[in-house]
């Protein structure tokens, strides 16, 4: 059995004519007969019945049949797919993204996949390291990061800076602190990234403008983790808006002051292609800088 066999035989079920489907295939009549018959012999038994001038298919034909339609209906999808860049197929959009980002941000990232009941979206959270791999393997289809990276001649990336979150400094309501040189923030206690991240540099280099000494109870080089620390242990943070939003709105952290020139950076990396998925496309439309 071949593709063309089986090609043959769907053309005539759909049908049920045989000279009607070999002058829409531009075959002969007999050339059409022999590849089903040949169909035939392979499986060993009869897909059609012929009812006068009619082929009805047997119980084996309908079997053949319903295969038959997946097979082609993915056949024509793949020549979209590849040709076109589209798909008639439920949209399935694979989104990787750093396990230390905000969790906020992500979520209105993919607002608009939200309300499209049509859209299949699947969420990973994995380590930087795990997240390029996963993209390299074209495991998933985006990676988001609050890192650049730049690509190689082995590693086609595609880096686009989607948004730059100010940076703040969060805490428990009822502090005195008005400004960056306020009495109150000499001696603090603090819950911070940890010091190989770019945020907790900007931090030390305004401690150290300010005279800041700063009693450090933890660091987490996860956003989430640290918005529970401040929110759980009285400490202060330097972290951006979007992390603590629900907090902020709800009244349990207050946002005391905006550090000057500091920010969060996010960044949506794909790999370099002759077409992207269109979703991919779609959602970063939303983003422009």
């Amino acid at each position: 059995m071949n593709y063309k066999h089986l090609y043959y035989f769907w053309h005539v079920a759909a049908s049920g004519h045989l000279t009607q489907t070999a002058q829409k295939l531009h075959v002969s009549q007999s050339a059409l007969s022999s590849q089903i018959k040949q169909l035939e012999d392979w499986f060993g038994m009869a897909l059609f019945e012929r009812r006068g001038r009619q082929l009805v298919l047997t119980q084996a034909g309908h079997i053949a049949k319903q295969h038959a339609d997946r097979i082609f209906a993915e056949g024509e999808s793949l020549v979209k797919q590849l040709k076109e860049g589209a798909s008639d197929q439920p949209a399935i959009i694979r989104i990787g993204h750093a396990s230390t980002m905000s969790r906020n941000f992500v979520e209105a990232f993919i607002n608009d996949l939200v309300s499209q009941k049509e859209v299949h979206y699947r969420l990973h959270s994995m380590t930087p390291d795990q997240l390029f791999n996963e993209l390299a393997n074209h495991q998933i289809d985006i990676a988001l990061a609050n890192t650049n990276v730049r690509g190689s001649d082995k590693q086609l990336w595609q880096s686009r800076l989607l948004a730059r979150q100010p940076v703040s400094l969060i805490g428990p309501p009822g502090r005195a602190i008005t400004e960056l040189n306020s009495p109150a923030l000499v001696k603090q206690h603090w819950v911070l990234p940890p010091e190989n991240l770019s945020l907790r540099l900007a931090f030390d280099m305004l401690s150290a403008e300010y005279n800041w000494q700063p009693i450090v109870l933890a660091e987490a080089d996860d956003m989430a983790m640290l918005r529970l620390l401040t929110r759980d242990t009285g400490a202060l943070a330097v972290i951006p808006d979007v992390v603590v939003r629900d907090e902020l709105n709800s009244g349990q952290l207050s946002r005391y002051l905006q550090l000057p020139n500091v920010y969060e950076q996010f960044y949506a990396i794909t790999l370099k292609r002759p077409f992207q998925h269109p979703m991919v496309v779609q959602l970063l439309q939303q983003f422009s800088l």
